[in-house]
């Protein structure tokens, strides 16, 4: 069932990307660019003296070549990791080669699923070389006319999973990219995009925005099959045949919360070592059906108080986005249960979010993830048009 679905989604990819004129082939027609892996480019160090200028700060900046018709530019920027320590995060900006007919171009910050522990897995690269799985998603909003920046949101040791890492990457992202000079998008309206990993950072983002980034005019958020929840998300995923998503997670949290390696044993520490750079398809692969409890001292690490404290400062929910939110969510979602999207959207809306979830019947999670593309595009062009939000909140 999982491998039709994935050939589902593989088909309306390539159809999605005949309509809005991203090739699909794009991947096979950019192996011959040779492109420098994130490590063994001298672009992605950290400035000299970032620690001191402000989140959001552009401290470098170029143009690139990527197979899209469009004009890219890649920034590093400052911004602030999951304990508010100072980081960097390189983020690239695509902007459509023709002029936005409505007013001013609106830039969406598209957030793919990462869902990796490598360098080379992050969209800076993997734009580059036309490898990016989600080009044709991203290529929605392009054929809007809308400018669109894609940012390296797991940060500097590719944290998949932390929240308030990712959150922190996406606006400070936004953040240069409205500041780029080149690209004129001073005063542009902004929206957030992402499904399932994306749309984690995209909701920390959003939940994160008034507080870490209250200048931002966030016009409407788009996410869909949202881990709200990391516990649950866990809890549905490991021991199944997506279980190598819940040790990426796992991994990728406790690089940002380090007192969790207390919970390892022996085969937590090698397993460790093991993933260290893999990318999402190999952490499927291989490592399907696996319980977490394996890898540490616990039989129930979820539950030990180091692990509740940290899974309760990546929970959405404590706060609310001042920008309208919708959440589409499959009913049958076999990896992020439906219950963690009715959850949020209620706290959300009981803190005056204007909040439309939407639930899908006739789909999983990754079947949505392209069925649902549609409606998630044209919520955000209401919003930038200026239109009333619709809300599902009683």
């Amino acid at each position: 069932m999982r491998k039709i679905a994935l050939a589902v989604v593989g088909v309306a990819l390539a159809v999605l990307g005949l309509v809005v004129g991203v090739a699909p082939g794009a991947a096979e027609s950019a192996a011959v660019v040779s492109v420098p892996e994130p490590d063994d480019d001298p672009f992605f160090r950290p400035a000299p003296g970032y620690e001191s200028a402000p989140p959001g700060t552009v401290l470098k900046k170029r143009q690139v070549s990527v197979p899209m018709p469009v004009t890219a530019y890649q920034f590093q920027v400052r911004t602030n990791d999951a304990k508010d320590n100072p980081a960097t995060v390189v983020s690239t900006l695509l902007v459509p080669p023709t002029p936005y007919p409505l007013g001013k171009r609106p830039l969406l910050s598209y957030q793919p699923a990462i869902d990796s522990l490598g360098d080379q897995c992050n969209p800076s690269y993997t734009l580059r070389t036309g490898t990016e799985k989600e080009a044709v998603l991203l290529g929605m909003g392009l054929a809007k006319g809308w400018a669109v920046v894609v940012t390296d949101y797991q940060g500097p040791r590719d944290a998949f999973a932390a929240g308030r890492m990712e959150g922190h990457g996406v606006l400070d992202g936004v953040r240069g990219a409205l500041a780029l000079p080149e690209a004129g998008l001073a005063g542009s309206p902004v929206g957030l995009w992402g499904y399932s990993g994306g749309a984690l950072a995209s909701g920390w983002a959003a939940e994160l925005q008034p507080s870490y980034a209250p200048e931002l005019q966030i016009k409407g958020v788009a996410a869909g099959g949202t881990p709200a929840d990391p516990e649950a998300a866990v809890r549905t995923i490991e021991g199944g045949i997506g279980a190598g998503l819940a040790v990426g997670a796992i991994m990728g949290v406790m690089r940002e919360y380090p007192e969790l390696e207390q919970l390892m044993n022996d085969a937590g520490r090698e397993l460790r070592d093991e993933v260290a750079d893999l990318c999402v398809t190999d952490l499927t692969v291989r490592y399907p059906f696996r319980k977490i409890a394996e890898f540490t001292t616990s039989p129930d690490p979820l539950n030990e108080p180091v692990a509740k404290q940290v899974l309760a400062l990546n929970t959405m929910g404590s706060k609310a986005p001042t920008a309208p939110v919708y959440l589409y969510h499959s009913l049958f979602d076999e990896l992020v249960p439906h219950k963690s999207a009715v959850t949020v959207s209620k706290q959300w809306c009981a803190q005056g979010t204007k909040v439309k979830l939407y639930t899908d019947i006739l789909s999983e999670h990754a079947i949505l993830a392209v069925t649902g593309a549609p409606a998630a595009v044209a919520y955000l062009d209401a919003r930038f048009l200026g239109r009333p939000a619709p809300s599902t909140c009683s």
